[in-house]
């Protein structure tokens, strides 16, 4: 089954939306269930074009005439005795606005109607392709949310799908013989065929005269509705062979139309239409079709229109089409940005009729322009430039600056990339700040903070031991070790106290395992005088290897070169120098140092020699 929301937001104008929720708005205020009916329907399911818009409310239909009125429709009129009113809605839009209705015939052509249900009033009607209905409410109603349901009693869709015209009742054309016309005009336009059956009753309706029956206001109605006809000729034709003109109106024939320029007609709705110019030829198509139509035959004929409304279009149309074409010459259409802004702007019908009857020469060269060149701008539109420069959709004001845009190169402004580009500079955002690598901010971070040792040694005072690499002045130095070992490797951790790592090894050992190092240093702890031996920082090798130790050269302060064994004054760090390549030269038989307190010490990225340890 077709998605019929999605037909409703897709297959219909913008003028068929906005008509439509007008009257949805309406209808809410007054508590009244609203649908679509009819031919709307029907064109919706089988893909043909919405012409013209029905709907029912199930309740008294003539009670919305004001409300329609303020929400800017026109009343073009008005069928009491069937509780419905027709309407105009800005952009063409033609709706009949009816009630839910229970309908019998006690005689042909004499109906008597009651309110009734939606069910009700799809089983009054003549085809079942029109006997279908889609719910306008939207979880107000007493239906509950019902936006977009199909009612279908009667298998419409079926003979949609077949692209046959079947009767709702076997007696329809006994009771209503102007659905035989009807029939007629809907296989015209659709290039559809009754069913067999619905065929023989037709055939059975001309030879009896059912036709005798009908009506004043339906043969009016079935008249005017020829001019509204997408080629009303080719109707007109396939009803003059039918036979059914003349029960309409005998003075209407093909054979008085001027067939070349209800063409040349059609060809420039056609344009205009792809241009998304949607003008109703109703009003254009009269003139043409009663070309040779006498004056008295002419009037009489508009009057027997049961909308009025339709034969006031007609006889201010040529007005209207004056007054458009002396704006489209003037200055303010001189651009053709600005003829373009005005061709939209102006009543459809009138610029139907300009572009159709027009003989200014620069007039129909703008219309000439406006179906050919100037739409080609959009495709100059710079969406590559915009993309660089940060002009994406989701940006606000996105359309209304392609707009601009448009009409700037439809008035060849913008000739060269660089001036594409200026004009685009005061739209485009500033551009993002860059990523931040996750592991160089924490490696930064790392670097900004000072090591442990260092607070510990402003912070201890009288009693810590400095750490000094032996063979450096006896100033009693801190030398802060950093490995200078490639990314892959891990650094090795010394974190072990110097006296667990003296019990590994013997003194004559730790000698020996610091002799081939070049740039590490041996660590020892220089205790002040007249204190006990403090803890030695000892930055051991990882594992079973000697360390490859980057030392970095630092320049103590000059009160700590003078004082080296002060108790009382802290050590002073200084900031980190390019490191000098120093051999560590390991005491000779010399006592391993007595180790307190235990402090951390700074870790120690160490690089490994292939030579074996001894």
């Amino acid at each position: 089954m077709a998605d019929y929301i999605y037909l409703l937001e897709n297959r219909l104008s913008k003028s068929q939306q906005a008509a439509l929720s007008k009257v949805q708005e309406v209808a809410r205020s007054k508590g009244l269930n609203l649908f679509l009916v009819g031919g709307a329907v029907r064109d919706l399911t089988s893909g043909s074009p919405v012409r013209d818009l029905d709907v029912v409310v199930q309740g008294n239909a003539l009670k919305l005439k004001k409300d329609i009125e303020k929400s800017g429709a026109v009343i073009t009129g008005e069928w009491e005795e069937m509780h419905a009113f027709y309407v105009r809605f800005p952009g063409g839009v033609r709706m009949e606005i009816g009630s839910t209705l229970s309908v019998t015939y006690p005689k042909p052509g004499k109906p008597v109607v009651k309110t009734a249900t939606i069910l009700d009033d799809l089983r009054r009607r003549d085809f079942t392709a029109n006997a279908m209905a889609l719910s306008l409410n939207q979880g107000s109603d007493a239906m509950g949310s019902s936006y977009g349901l199909l009612l279908d009693p009667l298998n419409g869709v079926a003979d949609i799908e077949n692209r046959e015209l079947r009767l709702v009742s076997n007696y329809g054309f006994i009771e209503d013989p102007v659905r035989m016309i009807r029939a007629v005009r809907f296989m015209a336009r659709l290039g559809w065929q009754m069913d067999e059956k619905t065929q023989a009753r037709y055939e059975t309706g001309k030879q009896e005269g059912y036709i005798s029956a009908m009506g004043a206001f339906e043969r009016g109605y079935e008249t005017e509705e020829i001019f509204h006809e997408e080629d009303p000729l080719r109707v007109l034709k396939r009803l003059e062979a039918e036979g059914w003109v003349k029960y309409l109106c005998a003075a209407l024939s093909s054979a008085k139309a001027n067939a070349a320029e209800l063409e040349r007609l059609r060809d420039a709705q056609m344009q205009l239409q792809m241009q998304g110019i949607h003008a109703e030829a109703a009003a254009a198509n009269f003139p043409l079709l009663t070309a040779k139509m006498a004056p008295k035959e002419v009037t009489a004929l508009k009057k027997s229109f049961p909308q009025q409304g339709f034969v006031h279009e007609i006889e201010a149309l040529e007005g209207e089409g004056k007054e458009f074409a002396a704006q489209l010459s003037g200055k303010g259409a001189a651009a053709p940005s600005q003829a373009w802004k005005l061709l939209y702007a102006a009543k459809p019908e009138s610029v139907l009729w300009v572009a159709h009857t027009s003989k200014s020469g620069p007039i129909q060269a703008k219309f000439k322009a406006f179906y050919t060149e100037w739409p080609q701008a959009k495709q100059k539109l710079p969406y590559t430039l915009m993309q660089e420069m940060r002009i994406v959709p989701e940006l606000p004001g996105y359309d209304e600056l392609l707009d601009k845009l448009f009409f700037e190169l439809m008035d060849n402004k913008l000739g060269t990339v660089e001036e594409m580009k200026a004009y685009l500079e005061p739209f485009s955002p500033p551009a993002p700040p860059p990523p931040v690598h996750l592991r160089r901010a924490r490696a930064a971070k790392k670097d900004a903070k000072p090591p442990k040792s260092r607070k510990k040694a402003a912070a201890a005072g009288n009693g810590e031991a400095v750490a000094v690499t032996e063979g450096a002045a006896p100033a009693a130095e801190a030398v802060e070790t950093k490995a200078a070992a490639p990314k892959k490797e891990t650094p090795a951790k010394a974190t072990a106290p110097a006296k667990a790592a003296e019990k590994k090894a013997p003194a004559h050992a730790r000698a020996k395992v610091a002799a081939p190092v070049k740039t590490a240093a041996k660590v020892v702890a220089k205790a002040p005088a007249k204190a006990p031996a403090k803890k030695v920082v000892a930055k051991a090798p990882a594992k079973k290897a000697p360390a490859k130790v980057a030392e970095k050269k630092a320049a103590a302060p000059a009160h700590a070169a003078k004082h080296p064994h002060s108790a009382k004054a802290p050590a002073k760090v200084v900031k980190k120098a390019p490191a000098k390549k120093v051999v560590a030269k390991a005491p000779a038989k010399k006592a391993p140092a007595k180790v307190v307190k235990k402090a951390p010490a700074k870790k120690v990225a160490t690089k490994v020699p292939a030579k074996k340890r001894h």
